[in-house]
């Protein structure tokens, strides 16, 4: 990713400049809109909780839609072909619907301003501290990466230095955060996500019109590397040797289960949204709304990823100067006129920002309510809080610019990214999931379960798969194995530890642990969310049912 070449550069010219100045311009202007909408921390770290659904649940997709997202996953579909779909259709898919339907009414009920502070009312102080601060590392790892990247490709596409890049991208996600806090955010990836489909949609359908169709598509991926290529099953059979390096049992267990629910159930910088939405039933629909456009998103990202490949055979080959990730990169180049181009280079760039702003409003929050108010300074005045958020927001955009180059050494940042879920997510994913449907589970056995679980994930990558242990193909592979090894060490630390240890009583477990309910937490249904079309079972198993409908063509 350091050494993009030289003929990725974009002849970018007056129209596409004006083009990306106005949605700087109109990123700014919501920052300060939504600045009189921030009285209290509420306001601040979860937008008073009054969004409507449609709203949260565009937002909830873009906030995943950042720029690490479609060049990984671009770079995904160049790298390993028809196998990517499996990251939407089983690894996004049914954790999100889970999430709508069995965990919000757990963490909306209970008034919780975060994922971590769910654990603190569960288990207690202990893990309510460590998975803090898990979380606000992994949020500003992850911020960095989309700094990096994108100061990477604007460095190749437009000739910007990478640190301009880098601290013009800053400033922007910085100064709207900063002045209206998560509603700020939000409002910027509505509009971001219509900015990057506006950008990625002509890229597809005129790539494919110059590799002659989706049938000239197939015929020429299937020449150069096999049907299978072509194909979401095929070549996964336990034994089988395929481009992704799993077999059926690990995609399935690995990325469509833990790996999958331990990110959409986990992953606060995504549960923030559906925080936000004006009551129960809205927060309930925000990923089931989302559910439905990431469905599509494959069509947009990994499609523009195999179409590279045919149009540049030499891509991610040794030598070639080109890696995986410029996949997106090298049809901009070939593929778009001025103007166009302008609108591109403006949606990856808002791809970016999506992502950032996505993790350091998490870290605003978390690291403010979770850490600072809890453990360092509490029973402060809100209006102090509120400070604090902003400051603490200008803090984490410093520290993404630090943490940005950690991401160098991996060719493809998807690797990366599935590494630090691996890591962080699928651990907090069994805890959360055996706290919540078992009520014995005991505060020591979520802490230790959660402590063990990341690091037998991080004792698999780093010493079993790095030092040749174990014989794993990718590191799509070993992170898939890795999440297993996560959540059965995990969980079996936790059944192990509850054993010995006391339970919490069963009267502070109410609206905890499935099958109970907080005594005043019900709320009667808003007007209008009774209708056919709201309601959240319908909804999840509709995008459960189309997610399956689309692996037919991919799967004979």
């Amino acid at each position: 990713m350091q050494q993009l070449a030289e003929g990725l550069r974009l002849p970018t010219n007056g129209l596409d400049y004006t083009i990306l100045g106005i949605y700087f311009a109109v990123v700014l202007g919501i920052g300060f809109a939504a600045r009189r909408s921030v009285r209290t921390s509420l306001d601040f770290f979860l937008s008073g909780r009054s969004l409507p659904a449609w709203v949260t649940g565009l937002a909830f997709v873009a906030a995943n839609l950042g720029a690490t997202e479609i060049l990984g996953m671009a770079a995904n579909g160049a790298q390993y072909g028809a196998y990517t779909v499996h990251w939407y259709w089983i690894g996004a898919i049914p954790a999100m619907v889970f999430l709508g339907l069995v965990m919000m009414p757990f963490y909306y009920g209970s008034k919780v301003r975060s994922v971590p502070e769910f654990l603190l009312h569960r288990f207690g102080p202990s893990s309510h501290l460590l998975s803090s601060i898990i979380f606000a590392v992994s949020s500003v790892l992850i911020a960095g990466v989309n700094l990096y990247a994108m100061a990477i490709v604007l460095e190749a596409l437009i000739g910007w230095p990478q640190w301009l890049a880098i601290v013009v991208a800053g400033f922007f996600v910085l100064a709207y955060i900063t002045l209206g806090g998560l509603s700020s955010a939000i409002y910027n990836e509505v509009l971001q996500f219509f900015v990057i489909l506006a950008a990625l949609i002509p890229l597809t359908v005129v790539g494919l019109k110059r590799v002659g169709g989706v049938d000239g598509l197939t015929d020429g991926l299937s020449g150069s590397h096999g049907d299978d290529f072509l194909s979401a099953w095929g070549g996964t059979g336990i034994g089988s040797d395929n481009a992704l390096g799993a077999n059926w049992l690990t995609i399935v267990l690995g990325l469509g289960f833990v790996m999958s629910f331990g990110y959409w159930t986990t992953n606060f910088a995504e549960v923030q949204r559906a925080l936000s939405a004006k009551n129960l039933s809205a927060a309930k629909r925000t990923p089931l709304i989302a559910a439905f456009p990431k469905i599509l998103i494959p069509m947009v990202v990994v499609v523009p990823g195999l179409i590279a490949l045919v149009m540049e055979p030499s891509l991610g080959k040794e030598g070639s100067g080109l890696q995986y990730n410029d996949a997106i990169p090298v049809l901009m180049r070939d593929l778009l006129p001025n103007g166009v181009l302008g609108v591109a280079v403006t949606g990856l760039l808002a791809a970016f920002m999506a992502g950032m702003a996505a993790n350091v409003s998490s870290f605003n929050t978390v690291f403010t309510n979770d850490i600072w108010a809890a453990y360092v300074r509490k029973g402060r005045p809100d209006g102090y809080y509120l400070a604090t958020g902003r400051v603490v927001t200008a803090v984490g955009v410093l520290i993404g610019m630090g943490t940005a180059f950690i991401a160098s050494s991996f060719s493809n940042i998807m690797n990366y990214l599935q590494t630090l879920f691996s890591f962080f997510n699928v651990p907090l994913f069994c805890v959360f999931i055996i706290g919540m449907f078992w009520k014995r589970s005991t505060a020591a056995a979520g802490f230790w379960g959660l402590l063990s679980g990341t690091v037998a994930a991080m004792v698999n990558y780093f010493w079993f798969y790095k030092q040749g242990v174990i014989d794993i193909p990718t590191d799509q592979g070993a992170n898939f194995v890795s999440s297993i090894v996560a959540f059965v060490v995990g969980g079996a630390v936790m059944v192990v530890v509850t054993a010995f240890t006391r339970p919490k009583p069963a009267e502070e477990l109410a609206g905890l642990v499935y099958g109970t309910r907080s005594p005043g937490m019900e709320e009667p249904p808003a007007e209008g969310d009774d209708a056919w079309y709201r309601r959240p079972a319908l909804l999840g198993w509709g995008a459960i049912i189309l997610a399956a409908v689309c692996y037919v063509p991919f799967s004979f």
